[in-house]
């Protein structure tokens, strides 16, 4: 059985996990330096990415198109 292939290459979802992590990293150190609650900001964009990267591994989850010639 093959598996299906995402919409995002290998590189790009090396990033976008690199993405994630910092991002996911940073807020909590911006809630505590900021008086505002601009590291919200930095909380939306890491769930973003995160399902874009949940997103592609349900794609890569899925058996891919087998074409059956009859």
């Amino acid at each position: 059985m093959h598996q299906g292939s995402g919409f995002l290459s290998a590189r790009q979802r090396r990033w976008a996990w690199f993405g994630f992590l910092l991002t996911a990293l940073q807020a909590p150190v911006a809630a505590q330096l900021l008086p505002d609650a601009s590291w919200l900001f930095s909380i939306v964009v890491a769930l973003m990415v995160a399902t874009a990267i949940l997103a592609d591994d349900a794609m890569r989850r899925q058996p891919a198109e087998t074409s059956t010639a009859e």
